[in-house]
């Protein structure tokens, strides 16, 4: 691990973190809720929310898939996304959710958008435009809740041309994320 120059958790506890919060609106899947622990982890990210029914650590499913990421990774749980955006956004966040909506934007849109400085409403704190950021990703089934979609600045959606138009939960985390800190740090 030296040899790769990791954070010890200390380190990671103490170092700056990207102005992202993830929240998980109702995500089944504790293996994808592990996942994501493990790429908030690898990018940095401020935290994680845990809102509704979503699987809560410790738990050793969790873990399985998290390796450890659930010790480095600030997370808090809310009984609803709703009330997780409310907090967010009186903390000044710009929130989006990562869903297929009517007039979602292209994920290389909004990162273009807040790396110019002009995207959203969010206020303080980042270096990559309009401040920090929240991103929601919905139920394995669902999606991201209509009343929590509702309250949110907009909709990122992840372009797609095959004939399948979702990816896994986790999945769309890591490529959400990727686009996002990549963005941050230029």
């Amino acid at each position: 691990m030296d040899e790769l120059n990791r954070l010890s958790v200390n380190e990671f506890r103490q170092s700056e973190k990207m102005p992202i919060v993830v929240v998980l609106d109702n995500i089944r899947s504790m293996h994808n809720v592990g996942s994501v622990f493990r790429t908030a982890d690898a990018f940095l990210v401020r935290g994680i929310y845990l809102c509704g029914f979503t699987p809560q650590p410790p738990h050793r499913d969790i873990h399985k898939t998290a390796l450890g990421a659930t010790e480095t990774v600030k997370w808090a749980y809310f009984d609803t996304t709703v009330s997780a955006v409310r907090a967010l956004r009186e903390e000044g966040y710009t929130v989006f959710a990562v869903e297929q909506a009517e007039g979602s934007i292209p994920l290389q849109e909004v990162c273009r958008r807040f790396s110019d400085g002009s995207g959203g409403s969010g206020a303080g704190g980042g270096s990559g435009g309009s401040g920090p950021l929240a991103v929601i990703f919905g139920n394995e089934v669902e999606g991201v809740g209509a009343e929590a979609l509702a309250l949110c600045d907009g909709a990122i959606e992840i372009p797609q041309w095959g004939m399948k138009h979702s990816l896994n939960i986790s999945v769309a985390a890591g490529i959400v994320l990727w686009e996002l800190v990549r963005d941050y740090k230029k």
